[in-house]
């Protein structure tokens, strides 16, 4: 078996609850924040919309470097805008990682911050932790958020206490 056709299944399931945990965002929530020095509702919904996206870099280039400043957030303003952008990410994202083999996957992939590396791991192992592991768990923290905010909570790996 090829690693990209362990990897799509995952992938699929992931998103398709990852997408129902976004569903439940409330666009008049989207400024409610747990604490000052947490991410908006907003801002976390965008992120996990976004996460997906690293997997173009990863699939893609030798390395990312992260440059201080460089990078400024979508601001999304609805639900909606934040599911668009995840739908769109989400499905470009599959259709690279489905073509790409063994040996592509294989290869070293760099992160660096300014130019100094900080890690280098097989693109398959940074598809995981970037892309797969970093998407479950801001999940797992707007799961928190939708209950604080009077939101639905939808089955994530079993029944929530909003279905049953």
């Amino acid at each position: 078996m090829a690693i990209k056709d362990g990897l799509l299944p995952e992938y699929d399931h992931e998103t398709a609850v990852t997408r129902k945990v976004l569903e439940q965002v409330n666009t008049e929530k989207l400024g409610w924040q747990p604490h000052e020095k947490s991410m908006t509702l907003g801002r976390l919904a965008g992120h996990l919309a976004e996460i997906p996206g690293w997997g173009f870099t990863i699939l893609n280039d030798p390395e990312f470097n992260m440059v201080a400043g460089a990078y400024t957030p979508t601001t999304y303003t609805t639900r909606d805008e934040i599911l668009a952008a995840f739908d769109d990410t989400t499905a470009k994202v599959r259709a690279l990682l489905d073509t790409k083999s063994d040996a592509e996957l294989l290869s070293v992939w760099s992160f660096k911050s300014d130019g100094q590396e900080l890690f280098s791991m097989p693109r398959v192992a940074a598809w995981r932790s970037w892309v797969m592991n970093h998407a479950i768990h801001h999940r797992g923290q707007l799961s928190v958020y939708l209950r604080e905010t009077g939101s639905k909570v939808p089955s994530i790996y079993g029944p929530s206490a909003d279905e049953a």
